[in-house]
């Protein structure tokens, strides 16, 4: 008797021949493995998240980084971060090398319509910015946490916007306006949907956080005693707001009629921000045990996958390049070698020759490394996850052999890959060739004097206490092209303390300009938040023009200084915007 062909192998194999599948990529901030109904939390519910399992591909040990910027790295590039010179969250330790190739630009080489909407988080100033890394698109915000989610200052392309209420509603409704755009035009689309919540500070409209105010949880975190009510329960309102905005999007897929050739994929960046249920597992952000690297990997993909279909070999972000271009028949060009390999054998049911391999997690100079049954923690122990997920009992002497070779592989890792971090010396680019606009952040800055940062956090923070004109603001910086730029200076100032001659220099090159214009404006965010933040308050600061500056390529310190202080103080610093006005 003749075997029927599957129907989905047949339509992958016909769609491949007339027509590249489209991508759509969803990124959630701070969201554990544990925050969605699909694996078992009974106390939200994902229904439309959960149809991506129900009708794709489910991975049950799927790994990330410990935090942010370093699993976006990866994503990115299919490598494991520290290749790419990413080291921390802020003040540039966050940006991907430029030497690496991103997984945008091997889209676009293929003639894909491409698109960033949401926290990216690896790198600001062009080119290290997402339009200077293959994102014809771009629509959100640069750094690694934002201060305030309704309405916000944003950005669109360099040029700087408010948005349009909260904002992973705002970025969905973005990033469906540029499908739209692309479906009626019948061009191939990827877009990458970097969400920023459930990160701090916790938000969410009222229409979610009703439904969680009150709310008695039946799951808890394996310690409950470090559990915060109001931290978890925004958590998980912020998770259903996502999955409200995940089944906006397919919807509108359906409705314009490319569902079906559309790859849909969604993850998670690290382990949850907070102590709450997440399947009894070790750790949470920041760690590299189980819990907090471990997340989902959903892919629908109706005319190339079958539906309910669930993969139980390990996998990580460093596969998600390859495995794409593999699926869209496209050829993973990349500049250097990539660690990931692709999945796509695991995704259309032929793993029959799977080999196996160990994944390595790592930050601060701590290393994890997990094969298909074992992880070796990052004190060297060693624990057997399939009969002891939570990681309770040591079995190194039990596995001897397991052990030995984790450890070699750590070192080996450590030796070859994390080594190549080296020492950070790269300026701050500023008046590249390629951007018109230049956003200088107050977190890129080092501060002289008495200056104080309104938070430990830089990445959404501010200046304050600017009391004396020896105190400056300074950044490492090369001019990408020598030209003229406005220089234009977002600040805040009381009427009483008006009249101060700020200076922007460069080289021989300098403007100045003195404050002439009240702006007082409250603090933003307290009202909104759900439970007590630990970043920075935010404000409505207002730009100022300083002038024109002639700067000249090169490296050198870009300086702001205060040169009359008439009042109590200069100013409140946030942020400098460069715009070129010669060509």
């Amino acid at each position: 008797m003749r075997k029927s062909f599957p129907l989905f192998a047949f339509l992958a194999c016909v769609t491949l021949l007339v027509a590249k599948p489209n991508v759509v990529v969803f990124l959630t901030d701070d969201q554990g493995w544990g925050d969605l109904s699909l694996n078992g939390n009974v106390d939200l519910s994902t229904p439309n998240v959960d149809s991506l399992a129900k009708d794709g591909v489910s991975f049950d040990r799927f790994y990330v980084c410990p935090v942010c910027s370093p699993t976006r790295a990866e994503f990115l590039t299919g490598r494991y971060h520290p290749r790419s010179g990413v080291y921390s969250t802020s003040a540039g330790g966050e940006r991907l090398d430029l030497d690496e190739t991103t997984i945008a630009e091997v889209f676009q080489e293929a003639g894909y319509l491409t698109a960033a909407v949401g926290k990216w988080h690896n790198g600001m100033q062009y080119p290290y910015h997402p339009n200077g890394r293959g994102f014809r698109e771009y629509y959100g915000f640069c750094s690694g946490h934002w201060g305030n989610y309704f309405s916000p200052l944003l950005e669109r392309n360099g040029k700087l916007v408010k948005g349009n209420g909260f904002c992973i509603d705002d970025f969905t409704d973005h990033a469906m306006r540029f499908i739209q755009k692309c479906a009626r035009a019948k061009k191939p689309f990827f877009v990458y949907l970097p969400y920023n919540t459930p990160h701090s500070p916790m938000q969410v409209p009222d229409r979610f956080w009703d439904k969680f105010k009150d709310k008695e949880l039946k799951m808890h975190n394996r310690e409950p005693h470090k559990e915060k009510r109001l931290h978890q329960l925004c958590a998980l309102a912020m998770c259903e707001n996502i999955d409200w905005n995940v089944g906006r999007l397919l919807a509108m897929l359906k409705e314009l009629e490319v569902a079906d050739d559309t790859i849909v994929l969604f993850f998670h960046d690290n382990g949850p921000n907070g102590a709450r249920w997440n399947g009894d597992m070790r750790g949470r952000k920041g760690s590299t045990d189980e819990g907090g690297v471990r997340s989902p990997l959903l892919v629908r993909w109706p005319n190339g996958i079958k539906p309910g279909t669930k993969v139980p070999q390990i996998a990580a972000a460093i596969d998600l390049l390859p495995t794409l271009a593999d699926l869209c028949g496209i050829p993973a060009k990349t500049a250097k070698k990539l660690d990931g390999r692709s999945l796509k054998p695991l995704l259309t049911g032929k793993s029959k020759d799977w080999q196996e391999r160990i994944l390595f997690s790592h930050w601060k100079g701590r290393t994890s490394a997990r094969n298909q049954r074992f992880r070796l923690d990052n004190k060297g122990k060693l624990y057997d996850m399939t009969a002891d997920p939570g990681q309770r009992v040591e079995v190194g002497k039990k596995h001897p052999k397991v052990n030995a070779e984790l450890l070699a592989a750590v070192k080996k890792f450590d030796a070859e890959v994390v080594s190549e971090l080296g020492t950070d010396d790269r300026p701050f680019v500023i008046a590249h060739p390629k951007a018109r606009r230049t956003q200088i952040p107050a977190r890129d800055a080092t501060a002289h004097g008495g200056l104080k940062r309104s938070n430990k956090f830089p990445n959404c923070s501010y200046f304050t206490n600017w009391t004396k004109t020896e105190d400056k603001i300074t950044w490492q910086a090369e001019v990408g092209a020598s030209g003229k730029y406005l220089a234009e200076m977002w600040y805040a100032c009381p009427r009483k303390d008006l009249g101060a001659l700020v200076q922007l220099s460069f080289k021989n090159a300098k403007v100045q300009a003195r404050v002439a214009e009240a702006n007082d404006p409250p603090l933003r965010g307290a009202k909104e938040d759900r439970s007590p933040r630990t970043e920075s308050y935010v404000k409505d600061f207002k730009p100022m023009k300083l002038g024109v500056i002639d700067l000249e390529k090169g490296k050198g310190e870009l300086t702001l200084q205060a040169l009359e202080i008439p009042g109590s103080q200069a100013l409140e610093f946030r942020l400098l915007m460069l715009t070129r006005v010669d060509r």
